[in-house]
């Protein structure tokens, strides 16, 4: 691959564009004006094909396809203290695709994107990949339409495969929730249909920076771009290129670093080690066994009124597979906090990454970002301690590189978002690292990342991580 057709090249490079931002705003507010999308909160009595069951008031589709609410009772010793608690939980057994289709054109590799409305959406309309389906989906259990570019990620004689991980979903909302992150590249002519348009990395970045933009699964598979196959060209563009002070060459130095403190062996190793610290036993149980929480007419919520909850929505579009359908929705509309912390640790930028137990990971523990909470609001003015929460809120130890407010999935939660963060502590502000927190520079977490160490949160966060300051 020529450099100047590399990931690194189209990251760093803003004089590529097919379209520019301001034409990407004006595009976005036309398919936001014209399009017919509307979502309304109903009772659970109407929606159509969804259902609670007999035996145990749990709400499935009729089809069996799609997913399921259930009810999840939760034991563990994470944090060194025996909690239990009861919750709901979205149990989505298939494997769906988020894909991107990647081509070079004229020189330059652009990335295939789609303005994508979906019914939990902030502010409606996101920036999704090229594909974006549940197994359901593209097998046509909704008796919609075959997703557009389908082809291109699951015949291999179209397009060449350069990423292609199962990745996590939301420990906390998720029963064991994976998907199919997926790179594919291109070589001849493909139709740009409606709602879909070619954007460099470096135009992906300066659009994260704008709140609530792109969307979850778009942030999940950018974090899979392999810059780190990449690592000559990188060395010789910082030991060569003449860099002004725009460029963020901690965070370059941080992806190529071959000194950081500690190795990739050693990290795996405390990984595998604190995945048999902790005890957590997870057992599914009925909606209408779950401690804490009732159904009503309306919604599933919890007796204290301050957790999620779970509502049903109608939805019309004019721009999707189907026309109209309801389903069921997780909808929180407190605010979190994701966030990690970065150090200068040998010349190298290192972050922060937590060994973190959730009821609904595949395998006990993922790595997850210094802080993740939620409410974060509340925590702080109720002062309930979140490990190293205050650091993020305190500019006199940290220097912030980013902070925006990000929403999570809208096919699945309803107004959820976090405000993400990356916090530089100042130069001589030390913190005390517990046994389960491990400094890493961002290659290795990039490296680790790929064979689906790190959660959601960490990777939609690793995607907003810039090569400029």
């Amino acid at each position: 691959m020529d450099s100047s057709e590399n990931f690194f090249a189209s990251a760093i490079n803003k004089n590529k564009a097919i379209v520019n931002l301001e034409e990407l705003s004006l595009w976005l507010d036309n398919i936001q004006k014209t399009s017919d999308f509307s979502v309304k909160e109903i009772p659970f009595e109407e929606l159509d094909k969804w259902y609670f069951d007999e035996s145990g008031s749990n709400l499935r589709h009729e089809s069996g396809k799609f997913f399921s609410i259930e009810g999840l009772r939760v034991q563990t010793d994470f944090n060194g203290v025996m909690q239990s608690w009861d919750q709901p939980i979205i149990n989505q057994p298939e494997i769906g695709i988020l894909g991107i289709v990647t081509k070079v054109i004229n020189g330059t590799r652009y990335f295939l994107m789609q303005a994508k409305m979906e019914p939990g959406n902030i502010n409606i309309l996101q920036m999704s990949p090229t594909l974006q389906a549940t197994k359901s989906n593209f097998s046509q259990a909704h008796k919609g339409k075959v997703p557009l570019y389908l082809e291109y990620f699951i015949d291999a004689s179209k397009s060449t495969i350069i990423v292609d991980q199962l990745q996590s979903e939301q420990g906390g909302r998720f029963f064991k929730k994976r998907n199919r992150n997926m790179i594919v590249e291109v070589t001849d002519d493909i139709v740009v249909h409606d709602d879909f348009c070619w954007l460099t990395i470096f135009q992906l970045k300066q659009l994260i920076k704008i709140d609530n933009l792109i969307n979850m699964d778009s942030r999940s598979v950018i974090s899979c771009i392999p810059f780190g196959n990449e690592v000559d060209s990188i060395e010789d563009f910082i030991a060569q290129a003449k860099l002004d002070d725009k460029y963020d060459l901690g965070t370059m130095k941080s992806i190529v670093s071959k000194k950081p403190l500690h190795t990739t062996d050693e990290i795996i190793s405390w990984i595998t080690n604190e995945k048999v610290t902790y005890h957590l036993n997870v057992k599914n149980i009925p909606l209408n066994e779950v401690n804490g929480w009732q159904i009503t007419s309306t919604e599933i919520k919890h007796n204290t009124d301050n957790r999620f909850s779970v509502v049903a929505l109608k939805v019309t579009a004019n721009s999707r597979e189907v026309a109209s359908w309801t389903q069921p929705i997780v909808k929180d509309l407190k605010i979190g906090l994701i966030g990690f912390l970065i150090k200068t640790i040998n010349g190298t930028d290192h972050y922060l990454v937590q060994a973190k137990v959730e009821p609904g990971n595949m395998d006990f523990i993922d790595m997850a970002p210094t802080v993740s909470c939620s409410n974060y609001k509340e925590l702080e003015q109720t002062n309930r301690s979140v490990l190293f929460l205050d650091l993020f809120l305190d500019d006199q130890k940290t220097i912030t590189k980013y902070d925006h407010l990000q929403s999570e999935e809208g096919g699945r939660f309803h107004f959820y978002q976090n405000r993400y963060m990356l916090a530089h502590l100042n130069e001589g502000i030390e913190i005390e690292v517990p046994s389960n927190y491990k400094w890493m520079t961002l290659g290795q977490i990039m490296e680790l990342s790929k064979y689906g160490y790190f959660n959601i949160e960490a990777r939609g966060l690793l995607a907003c991580i810039d090569m400029f300051k």
